[in-house]
Parts: structure tokens; sequence; C-alpha cells
């Protein structure tokens, strides 16, 4: 039957005139929550429910701030308010103390308060708010809440017990899970006169997949008398590892009333090793970062600098290239889509020319100083101490190990005395640089006592910052190196691959390999960028360390700058040179922060050290006397800075440009090159592109690499072979067909041939840890737990933490398919995960690389674990983009896949990873192919992907429609009886709905 609408007259005055009107007029206000109850039963049962047992706690009260007049809900969010920007300078700007006291919500005039969607809204919209979508979508699981709660009471004088935190089995070992582990579950009947039987008692989840939960030697019905209990045993068995979350519902049928009525309670269980949580388990509860408005450092005191600043002696000085004030303040105000829309308008040149290219830039990496001074202000430190051994401040700095924040010798960090009031600070020069801490030098002024607490800031390092601005302010912006036109490619004359011979025989054999040498060989002086595409595992940093010892065998007299975006790239160049060249004929240069046990020991001949022990350049004369100069890209500006004449070099070589900048690259390219020098790129626009923190750059184009930006002009077409400014390398040397089909298909149109060693690829074929033998990729679908901890943004999953040790453990224990912790490694999208990984390895394999996916290109493993991290539960409220993280970007996907040689391991929760269309498309191919392990997927794997679908939002449908089908039962459930006495056939049904509403 359906349930009487409430008067709409009575529901917007308190009284209606009509007395004839038959709809019900009995509803209650509840000032405290603005929640409407249909009657006095129903207002009885939202005084007992979470949100108003919550909202008269404080818990969720709302604050008005007088100052700014907008609300604030809850304690937390309102001392964020107050210590947040805008509070602080509405205070200045009124001459007036922030530290003020909240007043009672109030309103803004103008506004109606949403209490179901805790939001002010505007009167002219407040008529279309109820039918709004997000206000739907709130009301039914605000509706679905209370029917949860409802049903979790006890009631009628039945108690079950597990009331509030239901049955928790704990963290159940493996081997105890497969076997099983019990729990037992009491009802009993607290009221003498009442005759209640259990008439059944089953698990929730059982419509969708098995539960791993079940109920044994229950007889139904049974009766539950006064006095005595009933014990109702459950059962968890397992043989996957991870999280487990079922609810029981036990129905009861009162004789005596003849109505049935419902009671759930909640049943969870941990598989793991409790070991393994304990040791990994949050140190703190995870509470976000403050941003504090920092005050302006009127008077800086100078600090002592580290010889490092000293080492290399420069002629030419580095501009300081501030911020404009101007780009400053407008990068302060406003939402960033009006803020990127006035930078476009007022900052950047209406087109980009290679006569504006330099002014295009400079203003890109503005905003992103602009971003990234910002993000340090999150690390600034309120209460700190130092602590002084001989001429050195120790401070300690958390996060320091993670990079967060990064901390260099050289580096500048801030400190200002807790009891000293303004602009007064002390300059502090990093002198050392350790796991946790760094030791400062402060000037002479500096006073000290060991119980002083200090304020602390960290200063962003802007020395890469200016070296990019110099190169961009260079007058040297030749067309044919920046915007190449068709009139600019040169009769190329390639040498004749029939007289070469190849340093690295193996090229010999890739057509591909061969022609992107002799293309290069043959450029004349002045040509455009010539680019070597290389797909993952291609070779193609083999590709230009043979192409870098053909132009020198060509003609020894030709210098080359060899350059990468990272140590570790550059690094490898200078390894694979080193086997063919003296350290008389190449130099790796590296900036004097570097430490000496960062360089691979084969590199340390190719450098030049101070008598303190420091990495140095040579005399300009010594350095032109080098074949190849190898350096990062921001480093190589050291050339220019020390004298070495511009077209002193007649190649520069980029490896891996598509993880580097624009403006990383012109500080070689720019500086360096002339009218004659030619430039040679190579890498892969598919993979990991740079790094930019501020989103409004990241819209304005700063994200695409120099590289990418060629390849999309029309005279860089790789798929034509005659083409004579890029080649294509298709010959993967690196996967299993397994393990190379998907990225292949998806992102080079299967282009790409496996050709990789048999011995090495089909290593693992026929391994135990493969579910098809043939198949030598794995995922294992755990449903785990992502956490943070303390002041960490990072996230972590202990669950998958575990899981992952359990696989080294097998994989090093195996005595038929051996393998050492070098040629394992493990991606994780983040610091935290890492952390927790190689603290769970510490002590059984501490050698195995464990990194970010950023770390890992260019480089491969024969085999790679993958842990993705995110788990959520939370499907109703689902934020595709928030909860996937990192993990949904494709870019990441394609190098974290395309990394393992012989067996790739994928980690993760496929309820969140299908959410991604990718990601589902990976994970129907590893299942159709047999690879799966660990629980079975949600979804139909044989049907075709939509790569523009909503897997999020059809998520969401299926889990309201589950909450609406659940509701539906419980009501049915506490409906269910025998009418009589005469009573309205609708009597009974108005009110359990009441009452669960």
């Amino acid at each position: 039957m359906p349930r009487k609408a409430v008067c709409p007259t009575f529901l917007s005055t308190g009284s209606c005139p009509d007395t004839t009107c038959r709809l019900k007029h009995d509803i209650i206000l509840c000032k405290l929550c603005g929640i409407v109850c249909t009657n006095a039963r129903v207002y009885e049962i939202h005084l007992r429910g979470k949100k108003h047992r919550r909202r008269a706690s404080g818990h969720s009260t709302v604050y008005h701030c007088p100052i700014c007049g907008i609300n604030a809900t809850g304690p937390t969010v309102w001392q964020s308010h107050q210590q947040g920007k805008q509070h602080q300078g509405n205070a200045k700007r009124l001459g007036i103390s922030a530290d003020v006291e909240p007043e009672e919500e109030v309103t803004p005039p103008g506004f109606v308060w949403c209490s179901i969607c805790n939001a002010n809204t505007p009167d002219h919209l407040w008529a279309a708010h109820p039918n709004s979508p997000r206000h739907k979508a709130k009301l039914k699981y605000a509706k679905y809440e209370a029917v949860i709660e409802e049903a979790m009471k006890d009631k009628h004088g039945i108690v079950v017990s597990g009331r509030d935190d239901g049955i928790d089995f704990g963290i159940v070992e493996p081997a105890v899970a497969q076997i099983g582990d019990s729990a037992t579950i009491t009802v009993s009947n607290t009221v003498p006169s009442s005759k209640v039987h259990l008439v059944e008692a089953k698990f929730s989840s059982g419509t969708r997949r098995p539960s791993a939960f079940s109920l044994e030697d229950l007889r139904m019905p049974q009766v539950v008398s006064y006095g005595k209990e009933v014990s109702c045993p459950i059962t968890f068995r397992q043989n996957n590892v991870g999280r487990f979350y079922d609810r029981i519902e036990f129905t009861f049928e009162d004789t005596l009333l003849k109505s049935r009525f419902v009671i759930i309670r909640t049943v969870k269980a941990t598989v793991g090793s409790s070991a393994d949580y304990e040791l990994l388990r949050p140190v703190a509860p995870y509470v976000p970062r403050k941003r504090v408005a920092r005050n302006p450092e009127t008077e800086l005191v100078p600090g002592v600098p580290p010889d490092t600043l000293r080492s290399i002696k420069y002629v030419v000085p580095l501009p300081d290239a501030e911020i404009p004030k101007w780009l400053s303040s407008l990068l302060s105000q406003g939402a960033r889509s009006s803020v990127t829309s006035r930078i476009r308008q007022s900052a950047l040149p209406a087109s980009l020319t290679s006569e504006t290219h330099g002014r295009h830039f400079s203003n890109l990496l503005w905003v992103e100083e602009y971003q990234m001074d910002r993000d340090m202000e999150m690390y600034d430190m309120h209460d700190a101490t130092l602590e002084k051994y001989n001429s050195f401040y120790y401070l300690v700095v958390p996060g320091l190990a993670e990079k967060r924040p990064s901390v260099l010798v050289g580096d500048r960090i801030a400190v200002q005395p807790n009891n000293i009031e303004g602009g007064k600070w002390y300059e502090g020069f990093v002198h050392v640089e350790r796991r946790n801490e760094v030791g400062l030098r402060f000037g002479g002024s500096f006073s000290y006592s060991s119980s002083q607490r200090f304020r602390v800031r960290f200063r962003l390092n802007r020395i890469p910052l200016r070296r990019q601005h110099q190169a961009l302010d260079v007058a040297f912006h030749p067309e044919r190196l920046l915007f190449p036109e068709h009139k600019h490619i040169q009769a190329n004359v390639p040498a004749n691959s029939a007289v070469l011979t190849m340093y690295n025989h193996l090229i010999a054999s890739n057509p591909a390999q061969v022609r992107a040498v002799t293309q290069i060989l043959g450029q004349p002086a002045g040509s455009p960028p010539f680019v070597v595409f290389g797909p993952p595992g291609t070779g193609k940093t083999v590709t230009i360390v043979e192409a870098i010892l053909q132009v020198l065998k060509q003609n020894p007299r030709k210098r080359i700058l060899a350059i990468a975006p990272s140590n570790s790239a550059a690094d490898l160049i200078a390894s694979r040179l080193a086997s063919e060249l003296s350290p008389e004929q190449m130099f790796r240069f590296y900036a004097p922060s570097r430490f000496k046990n960062q360089t691979p020991d084969g590199l340390l001949d190719y450098t030049a050290v101070t008598a303190e022990g420091r990495f140095t350049a040579p005399p300009v004369s010594t350095l032109k006397r080098y074949c190849v100069i190898v350096s990062t890209c921001v480093s190589s500006s050291f050339a220019y800075n020390v004298g070495i004449p511009r077209g002193h070099f007649t190649h520069v070589f980029v490896d891996e440009a598509g993880q580097a900048t624009e403006p990383e690259v012109m500080v070689a390219i720019r500086t360096m090159a002339d009218n004659a020098t030619n430039v040679v790129l190579s890498g892969d626009p598919k993979q990991l592109g740079p790094i930019i923190r501020s989103p409004i750059a990241r819209d304005l184009g700063m994200e695409e690499s120099f590289i990418e930006r060629l390849m999309k002009r029309e005279w860089y077409n790789a798929s034509d072979p005659q083409n004579d400014l890029v080649v294509k390398l298709v010959k993967n040397f690196r996967s299993h067909p397994s393990i190379l089909k998907f990225p292949n298909e998806r992102f080079y149109n299967g282009e790409l041939q496996p050709c990789g060693d048999t011995s090495v690829i089909n290593s693992f074929l026929n391994s135990p840890l493969l579910p098809n033998k043939k198949f030598p990729i794995v995922v294992h679908a755990i449903t785990g737990k992502d956490d943070r901890e303390a002041s960490s943004p990072s996230f972590f999953n202990i669950d998958e933490v575990t899981l992952i040790k359990s696989y080294v453990e097998s994989l090093r224990a195996d005595r038929r398919f051996r393998i050492t912790e070098h040629e394992i490694g493990i991606i994780a999208p983040y610091n935290a995960q890492c952390h927790k990984i190689r603290k769970a390895l510490s002590g059984v394999a501490d050698e195995i690389k464990v990194g970010s996916v950023e770390e890992f290109q260019g480089q491969e493993r024969r085999v790679i674990i993958i842990s993705t991290v995110r788990s959520s539960r939370e499907f109703v409220n689902y934020d595709l983009k928030h909860t996937l993280g990192f993990v949904a970007n494709p870019r990441r996907f394609n190098v974290a896949v395309t990394r393992a040689k012989a067996l790739l391991i994928v980690i993760g929760d496929p309820s969140v990873l299908c959410l991604d269309p990718l990601w589902r498309s990976f994970l129907n191919y590893v299942h159709t192919n047999g690879g799966w392990k660990g629980n079975p997927p949600t979804w139909d794997t044989s049907l075709p992907v939509n790569d523009s679908g909503d897997y999020a939002q059809e998520v969401r449908e299926l889990h309201v429609s589950d909450m609406n089908e659940f509701a539906r039962r419980m009501e049915f459930l506490t409906l269910e009886g025998v009418e009589e006495d005469g009573e309205e056939p609708d009597a009974n049904v108005d009110r359990p709905w009441r009452e669960l509403e």
C-alpha cells in the first residue's frame, strides 16, 4: 500500500487551513539537525540516531565565522578555517584578531540551509534543489544509513551480541583461515512473557558471491526463551588473504503479536600475518597538514654556505629570475579555471613561435615555481628543536627519507625562535644530509640554547629554475630546432650500413636500429632535430650509445654533449659508453651536492673531485678535450657557465627526452648549440612525461615534452619508414609475448615485435606461482584497506604489503626457478607504500629495488610486482579520480606493466581497478587467459569494454540498487504478520516505514 503523503502546506508553514485535507499533519522538526520527522515515533528514533547524537555531542556542530561570514561544520573544520589564509587575511584587513570565538550556525541572507547536503543553497535555487541529483543521492544514502541503524538495534526484548562493532575475527593467519576459524553470536530474550522464535539467519552477500562466513549446526526455527541464550556458531573459512566483510540477518517471529522483525550484525575478518600487521600498522592517526600563511621575512640573516657552492668556478653568473609581482598576484586570486584563463590572455604570447618561445616558457616556469613554493610551505615546522654539534645545528625533518620535503646539500632553511615575533629570520645552509636530519650552519649572530624552540621554513632551491630561465633568455632561438618546417630538412646522406662495424653486434640484425644510426651519421650539420622513437624494451638507449660511438668513429674531432632528465638515466648512458671510451675521452659531470656513494663505482674515474671529496669540473681547456660529456639536462648548464664556447659541441643527444620539460631540454640546446649543431632526441611520448606540480601549468601545456611537441608536427610521422627525421624502433628485446601483448595493442597499434632472449623471457613458465603455467602474468585480487598516518598524505595498504612479502619469499625459496634479489623489482604508486614494503622486506630481501613508476622508467627486471594500493568500500560516494589516484593514468600504466621480462604480478583490488576502462580491459585480458588469483571478478570479463564508459557511475548505481533492495527487505521482514482486529489494511504499513526512515 502506498504511504500517506505529508501535507506540503503544513510542511512549509507549520499549519494547514484546509479542514478537509486528508494528508499527514503530524510532522516534527528537529531544530538541532534541521530534520523533518513524519510523526512522534520517527522523531524518537531520530533522537537516538547517530546523526543527532553526533551533532548533540558537537562533532557535527555548524559554526559561523563572524569575520568571514561563512559556516564550518565541526571543530576540526573550524580550526582549519581559523588557521587558513583567507580568514587570517580578512582579520588583518579589518584590523582585528583572527582568534575569535565561533558563533552559532548562521544561514547567510539569501540562502537556505540543507541539512541533508550539509550546505547552504541560494534562495533562487532552493526550489530546484530537492530534485537535484546530488540531493537525491545524499537523501537515498541517508535513508539507507537510517535503515541500517534501525536494523542494528535490539528490539522487542531480543538482544543479539556484538551490537556496536559486530563480530570481528581479527587477524587470522592464512593456515588457520584455510581450516576455518570460529566465533559465536548469542541471542537472548529479556522479556519474560514474550514468545519469540528465531526463524532464519543468513548472510547478505550471498546474492552476489559466496560468503566467507557460514552458520553451522543452527536449527531453524528455534525458540528464544526468557533467561536462556541461543548460541549461533559462525565459521570463517577462506583461502585468500585480505579483508572480508558481511552482514548476518536474523529474522525473528513474535508468535503472540504474529509479526516478524529483523536484527542485523556485521561480521568481519582479516587474513594475513599478525606480526606484519603489528609491524606496519599506522604509527599515529592521519591528520592532514595545515597550511599556515607565512608572514613576510623582512630581514634574513645570512648563513654560512658549504664549500660545494664554491667548488666550481663559474664565469657566467646566473640571473635571479624572480617571479614578477604582477604574476604572483594574479596566481593568488581566483579559481583555477579563471586564473588559467587570465594567464593565457595576459601573460602568455598570443602564439608560440621561435621569437616568443623564451617568454612563453619563462612564464610557465614561474607558474610552476609558484606552486612549488606553496607546496614547500606544507612542510613548515612550528615547534622544532635544534641540536648543536661543533659548528653544525642538526634538525630532525620528518618525511626526509621520502623526500617530503626534498633537501640537498647547499639548500637553505630559515629558522626563527618561537619567542621572537616579526620578520627577522636566520638563514641556515644545509651542510650535512642524513636519513632523517640535516646539519645547518648559521651566521655569527645566531644565538642558541638547548631549550629553545623554533619555527622552520623550507625554502625552494631556485638554482635549477634559474638555470632554465638563463637558457630561455639567450638570443639563440633558431626555428629549425624549435619549430622545424619542411624547408629546414636537408638532403640526408646516410652512411653505408654494409661497411659499418657495429660496436654492439646485436644492432646489426635490427633494421630499425641500423637505420637510426645511419640516419644520424648522415645528417648534414644544422639539420632539424632527429627523433629515435623507442617504445618499451626496444633498445633506444642502446641505439643512442651506438650512434654516439659511430659519430666519433666517423670523425674523432666531433664533440658530443649527452644529457638525460635524471642522474640514473645519465649514468646508464655513461656506463655503456665507458666500455668503449677511456676517462680521457669521456667526462661525467655531477652537481657538487651529489655524494660519491650515489655514483656507480665504474664511473668514478670519469669524474673530477676536489681535495675535500666534492664533485667539480676541470678547467675549460681540459673539458674541451673530452669527446663526450655526460650530464643531466639541468646540470648541463655548467658548460655555458664555466665558459665553454657556443658551438663547441657538434651534437647534443637527449635520452629519455619524454620525461623532461621543454625548458630543461633547452638548457643544453639554447646555451650550447649554434647553427651547425645537430640535436638527437630519444624517448617515447606514450610513457611518463615530466612531473608538473602546478595544475595551472599543466593546463597551459607545460606537461607536454619537447619530443612530444615535435612528434605532433607533420614532418615527424613515425609510421613513415622513409622519414628522414624520425625512426620508430619496433623490436622488443625485453618481455615475454604475453606480457607485451596488451600494451602493444593498446598503445602501439600492435607494431611491436617480441624478440627477447627465450632463455630469459620463458624462465618462469610452469612456475608454481602461475595459475596458467603458460601465461606469465598474475593478477592477485585482494580486498584490503588503504591507510594514511600522521601528517603524511601518502597512502599505504598493509594487506598488499603482506602479500608482496609472501610472493618474494616464495620466489627466493624456489630452488627450481632461481632468481636473485637484483632481478626483482617492486613498483608502487605511493611513497608510503614503498616505505612499508621496504620495512616488511628488511632482513628478508633488502636488495630488491622498491620504487615509484618514475623510478623504474628506463629500467627492467626479470620479475616485476606491482602494488596498486587503493581499496575502498565507499562505492556510493565514489570519486574515480580521487579513489584511483595515480593508478588511473595511462602512461603510468604503460610504464608499470612493460618493465617485466619473464613474470608480471599485479596485486590490487579489482573492484576499484575495474572502474577505469584501461584497467578493466587489462583485468579482462588476464582473467580470460587464466592468470587470475584471489577473489573472483565482480563483473563479466567476457563483455567488451567501453573506453568512454563511466564504470564508476555504474558501480554507484549498482550499490544504490543494493541499498534499496536491502531497505525493502528490512521493511518487508518487519511488516510481515497477520492483519486482524478489524484494522485498516494500511494501518501497520505506515508505522514500520516511518520507523525505518
